[in-house]
């Protein structure tokens, strides 16, 4: 169980670090392709917001990595559990209230890298 949770914690990590590039470096550029929905012209507008939302993945991947590095089993879980419950929440408010394929992106690696982890 121990992998299975560490496997999936590096997921959701490494999906919060393309995040942080896409929203931080990347939005008027490859933002446009990944997110469709939006109008086009919002995003150059919009390029300072989505860089301080692109911060804040990189911080929710930056708690999952040091998670992984905690030598001390107990305190591992303890913050990995903390760091998923963040992105569960984020993750199901932007379903909510921008697009419902964010849950499945976001929050369900999660769910499960949470679930593997709470059963170590």
């Amino acid at each position: 169980m121990k992998l299975l949770s560490q496997l999936f914690i590096g997921l959701v990590a490494i999906e919060h670090l393309y995040i942080l590039w896409l929203e931080m470096f990347a939005w008027t550029t490859r933002g446009k392709k990944t997110f469709k929905s939006l109008d086009p012209n919002l995003f150059e507008p919009t390029k300072a917001l989505a860089a301080n939302q692109g911060l804040y993945n990189g911080f929710l991947a930056a708690g999952l990595i040091w998670s992984l590095l905690i030598s001390d089993p107990i305190w591992s879980v303890n913050v990995s559990c903390f760091f998923l419950v963040c992105v569960i929440v984020a993750g199901t408010y932007g379903a909510i209230t921008a697009q419902r394929s964010i849950f499945f992106i976001q929050a369900v690696p999660a769910i499960i890298a949470l679930i593997f982890s709470l059963s170590q």
